[in-house]
């Protein structure tokens, strides 16, 4: 199964990613070869990082992801140009069934974090989310609903 496979190349990609030292030169080709796309020279990361496909990863320029994100990108994630994404990050694409009988099926929803968007630590983005240009999300937000340009979104719960 091909979610299988590219689980797999995702978890050993990201082992040798988070397993040893590497320079923000290496760490870009490595996060290249997990995106399956050339990744700009402007990027920059403090590993470690965890993703379960990693093909679905679409990332811009001046981007910064610090350490201990976790992207589950089935469904995809697209980061805009100059986003900074804080350590522990949790994005997530997918989502289950509500009906018992069918929890096991996987029901992806990409997540598109907008430019110079700045998401604090311990987020977390959950399925489907669109996050404006130039938005702010508070450290440990829970993301539950869209986040309008140039807001400041301290949680989405009510």
């Amino acid at each position: 199964m091909l979610m299988h496979y590219l689980s797999q190349r995702a978890l050993r990609i990201t082992a040798s990613l988070n397993n040893s030292y590497h320079n923000q030169e290496e760490i870009r080709v490595i996060i290249s070869e997990i995106t399956g796309r050339e990744i700009d020279f402007s990027f920059s990361m403090f590993p470690s990082f965890y993703t379960d496909c990693g093909m679905n990863i679409f990332i811009g320029k001046n981007v910064f992801i610090n350490s201990g994100c976790h992207f589950q990108d089935q469904g995809g994630i697209y980061i805009g140009d100059g986003s900074l994404i804080g350590s522990q990050v949790v994005i997530a694409t997918i989502n289950h069934d509500l009906r018992p009988e069918h929890r096991g099926d996987n029901i992806p929803s990409s997540v598109h974090i907008g430019r110079n968007v700045w998401i604090g630590s311990h987020a977390t983005i959950l399925p489907g989310i669109s996050i404006g240009d130039n938005a702010v999300v508070a450290a440990g937000a829970v993301v539950t609903k869209d986040v309008d340009a140039n807001t400041v979104n301290c949680s989405n719960l009510r």
